[in-house]
């Protein structure tokens, strides 16, 4: 008896310190696959092209403030992702976990970004504020705004292309190319310029594109955007007239210096399409990238019979608009008298 009572003692012993150690390795694993983050709002990281394993173990302790780096490494080689990683913009929230984390990485389920932009002249411009913001480069970008066939294939030209994109805040996955990129941005276009849209444009005597050639014209005239719809009128006004458009600020796009404070002969003497004091109608494409609300406001213009505007003497911002030459030439004359006060030549 005392010897079974032995055996039984050491089958107990041996099962107790089984369960032991299985719980020992239980918590030991929950504690890996459970670290967490340092963080009290979302944090977000990227992964590029490179894929470099290292920069994003560097942003994992810095920005994430991941509790226990080794953790992280031990989930990650269990789950064989440094061999798996996918580019993209990924986004950590206080509650995630290490275990959470890795399979978020290695599965590639990104967080798309909010796109903006507004407030922009130049083709160059805009292709370094998009890149500033998504994967592809700004050099990537340019090529495919000047290449021909893109262009073409979407109804425009090298000059008017910019008029495609719409300022706006757009989600687009982080890591998208500049293909599907352009194409989205051409999807957006042509949900923008609706029946309704298409069908004011008609009405004023213009394309969609005109639109925004004249909506971009009108922005650079106006420093507040009440005057919008005022100026709109009186550029439509100019063009069914049959008169030169005369407008500043394509002398300036065409000089390539919107610093000019003082529009000048030499600079109305300059050659260049976009020259609306030597060539009629609208130049080919815009001097900016319009904004919706100048769009709008060419296509909802205010009905007037302004013919001539020029800024107001009191360097407001503000413009003094007239019916006839004669009234012009006044407001001229006190807007030139400010400027010689000022000694502002150029």
């Amino acid at each position: 008896m005392a010897t079974k009572k032995k055996i039984i003692i050491w089958v107990l012993a041996a099962t107790i310190s089984f369960f032991a150690v299985c719980a020992g390795i239980y918590c030991y694993v929950d504690s890996v696959v459970s670290t967490s983050f340092g963080i009290n709002n979302p944090v977000s990281i990227y992964i590029n092209q490179e894929k470099d394993y290292d920069r994003l173990m560097q942003d994992l302790s810095n920005k994430a403030q991941i509790e226990n780096v080794a953790n992280f490494e031990t989930v990650a080689d269990v789950l064989k992702y440094k061999g798996n990683l996918k580019t993209g913009h990924y986004i950590i929230r206080p509650d995630m976990t290490v275990l959470e984390l890795v399979r978020k990485l290695r599965s590639g389920n990104q967080d798309p970004v909010k796109l903006t932009f507004n407030n922009i002249r130049m083709k160059d411009d805009f292709a370094k504020r998009i890149a500033e913001q998504l994967m592809f480069s700004e050099s990537a970008l340019l090529t495919s705004l000047n290449d021909s066939i893109i262009y073409k294939n979407k109804g425009f030209t090298k000059e008017n292309f910019v008029a495609m994109f719409i300022p706006n805040t757009y989600e687009v996955y982080w890591d998208i190319d500049v293909d599907r990129f352009v194409n989205k941005m051409y999807s957006e276009y042509t949900s923008f310029w609706n029946d309704n849209r298409k069908s004011k444009a008609v009405e004023i005597g213009l394309s969609p594109i005109e639109v925004s050639v004249l909506a971009s014209i009108v922005e650079e005239e106006c420093t507040f955007s009440d005057e919008y719809p005022v100026v709109g009128g009186l550029y439509l006004n100019r063009l069914r007239r049959g008169q030169l458009l005369q407008a500043d600020p394509t002398v300036k796009f065409a000089v390539g210096d919107f610093s000019i404070t003082r529009v000048l002969n030499k600079h109305l003497e300059t050659e260049s399409p976009y020259n609306t004091y030597r060539n009629k109608g609208l130049p080919p494409g815009p001097i900016r990238i319009p904004s919706i609300k100048g769009i709008e406001s060419v296509l909802n213009y205010q009905k007037n019979d302004y013919l001539y505007m020029c800024a107001k003497e009191d360097f407001s911002g503000r413009h003094n608009f007239a019916k006839t030459l004669s009234e012009h030439n006044r407001n001229a004359a006190k807007y030139r008298a400010a400027l010689n006060r000022l000694k502002i030549f150029q």
